[in-house]
């Protein structure tokens, strides 16, 4: 069985995980290879954990900076260093801070964000009690305050939740004038519900679009999809 202490080997950088409670995982590292932006020069990551997003982000966009917010002292430290061991890290800059007191210098033409505040099986069924027992009351409408002040006027806005919280995030972040443009529903398989949404947010409110992806064509076979996504990053691909 792995050591989840141990560095995670990707195919042009590693990650060192001891310290971070939040360890590397699927939802992270789909968010790392599906977001994008029109030629996005300023990035930022929001709580970036062990800085597995953002260094993917500046592996796939090198025209761009990449930056990071990250509460947890004990993970900002071990992102810093991943960072500065990386191929990327003239591009790259980590600050320990909460995002609802963060200001930067200029605004970003991507933001995104893997929340460990949405992990687990959340039984209560008002979705809105469920967001706010992981986080102290009103925290998702000030994380959208906060993003709603970081975007260029084109820019967007990506997060993985859990499905069942799709529908009460995007009422969130309407209230914040963010929109959502785009969904993407993923499953284990094509069998199985889907369990994870990939919403994308922006400053218009345009026609939603759609989309989905099943991380597996067949038992312990990834689909085309995802080896497609992932083919340049991970050394089992």
């Amino acid at each position: 069985m792995r050591n989840k202490d141990q560095p995670f080997r990707f195919k042009r950088f590693s990650v060192e995980q001891e310290g971070c409670a939040m360890k590397i995982n699927t939802d992270g590292v789909l968010l790392g290879a599906m977001a994008s932006a029109i030629r996005p020069l300023r990035i930022l990551d929001v709580g970036t954990g062990t800085g597995v997003i953002a260094l993917m982000l500046a592996q796939r966009f090198p025209q761009a900076r990449v930056e990071a917010v990250e509460i947890d002292p004990a993970a900002a430290h071990r992102a810093g260093h991943n960072f500065s061991a990386s191929p990327f890290a003239a591009r790259m800059a980590l600050t320990g801070a909460d995002i609802r007191t963060f200001r930067a210098a200029e605004p970003y033409d991507m933001v995104v964000s893997n929340p460990p505040f949405f992990s687990g099986d959340l039984k209560n069924p008002d979705l809105r009690k469920q967001l706010a027992r992981h986080a102290e009351a009103g925290f998702f409408e000030s994380l959208f305050a906060a993003i709603s002040g970081l975007l260029t006027p084109d820019g967007v806005f990506w997060i993985i939740i859990p499905a069942r919280q799709a529908a009460v995030l995007i009422e969130i972040a309407a209230e914040a004038g963010l929109f959502c443009c785009r969904r993407v529903r993923v499953r284990s398989d094509d069998s199985k519900p889907v369990i994870r949404e990939i919403l994308v947010f922006g400053y218009s409110a345009t026609p939603v679009s759609t989309g989905d992806l099943s991380i597996y064509a067949a038992h312990q076979v990834y689909s085309a999809a995802y080896r497609a996504l992932l083919g340049n990053f991970l050394l089992a691909l």
